[in-house]
């Protein structure tokens, strides 16, 4: 049984940064596609950054150049590091994988249960 669990969430200012952290257990971690989305009120889910098995990267256009996905094997954990953040990065931030390299599509088949983000 697979399950994620998502920390470092909480309430910064604009300019500031986050690092949020996605743990993963009960599977192979190093044979997972692992991405992080975002949900803001009232907004679809949006994909924010993917990383495959091989640590190649796709961070979506909203967020590149300020937000950096990565992983580390030996800690079965997933990150995403949040630079320069605005008032519109706030959502509730979930991580997801899947045996499939999903990118950023939104058909993972696990996901955590979210960590809030607001920046104001």
């Amino acid at each position: 049984h697979v399950q994620l669990v998502e920390s470092g969430g909480g309430s910064v200012q604009a300019g500031g940064s986050l690092r949020l952290s996605c743990a993963i257990s009960g599977g192979p971690y190093t044979t997972y596609c692992m991405g992080w989305f975002r949900q803001a009120p009232g907004k679809e889910r949006e994909g924010v950054a993917a990383i495959g098995r091989d640590g190649s990267t796709n961070v979506a256009n909203s967020v590149k150049g300020r937000f950096t996905i990565s992983k580390d094997n030996a800690k079965n954990t997933l990150y995403l590091q949040m630079d320069n953040l605005k008032p519109e990065d706030t959502a509730m931030y979930f991580c997801a994988a899947d045996f499939v390299n999903l990118q950023l599509s939104r058909h993972y088949s696990y996901w955590g249960q979210g960590t809030q983000v607001t920046v104001s």
